[in-house]
């Protein structure tokens, strides 16, 4: 039987990827949104087909309401209510304060903050009717202790932290939780992507010595939508290896 319908935002790749297909594992009917990368979203679907999961494709940019919204209409018409939304889209566009260009700040700031409010905002009214529901944020270590020459996506990734606590007090009361992840260092395309020194860089910094997996960060997005997790919400869990101990 289907536990209901499980929205990961950004479920093409790496640690969306990820969660989409332990989420299908552990019986949802998952829809993966993407903006971009259509064929990387479809391995996603048959990677999940292909264990025995459901789900569908959900094309939207998660900073455009009216995309949000049309994709919620289609998800309710296709499979019903949301009931686990995972806010992960998101992007970087990194750069020193004192040289960011003002498109490049606004550009983060509306997909990975803008764009968790907008799709919490919309998941939340059928959550509160039916008396059920979770939210699970992807933030940052970046929106804990900064992080140089991402100013933009620093202030973006704390703001999901503050938006996580304050609209989990709003809907504790009609059981819906909503909690954040703040992953450090994950080995995913978009990691990879920082220069092979700061990558090692950041590594060295870990005091367990290595970066995390896109697995181990789904494997805590499940557990905070189990029946084990009914009494925990505003929290933020750092999986960092020990960086903000």
């Amino acid at each position: 039987m289907s536990r209901g319908v499980a929205l990961v935002t950004g479920g093409s790749r790496g640690i969306g990827r990820a969660i989409s297909q332990e989420l299908a594992a552990k019986g949802y009917l998952v829809v993966v949104n993407f903006r971009t990368r259509a064929d990387d979203a479809k391995e996603t679907l048959e990677a999940i087909e292909r264990g025995g999961g459901e789900g569908m494709l959900a094309e939207a940019d998660v900073s455009d309401p009216a995309q949000v919204d049309g994709m919620f209409v289609q998800v309710e018409e296709a499979l019903g209510p949301v009931a686990v939304l995972v806010n992960n889209a998101g992007i970087r566009r990194d750069g020193l304060s004192l040289r960011m260009p003002d498109a490049e700040w606004h550009e983060v700031i509306a997909t990975n903050l803008y764009g968790t409010f907008a799709c919490s905002r919309r998941a939340l009214l059928p959550m509160v009717r039916s008396g059920k529901g979770r939210i699970v944020n992807i933030a940052s270590v970046a929106g804990l202790s900064g992080s140089k020459g991402q100013a933009n996506y620093c202030a973006a990734k704390a703001g999901v932290i503050g938006l996580t606590k304050a609209m989990a007090l709003e809907v504790a009361r009609r059981n819906v939780t909503v909690n954040a992840i703040a992953p450090g260092l994950i080995e995913t395309e978009l990691t990879r992507s920082l220069p092979e020194e700061r990558f090692d860089a950041i590594v060295e910094a870990v005091p367990m010595q290595r970066a995390g997996t896109a697995e181990e960060v789904a494997g805590v997005v499940t557990f905070l939508c189990s029946e084990d997790a009914n009494y925990i919400t505003g929290s933020v869990f750092a999986m960092d290896g020990g960086m903000t101990a």
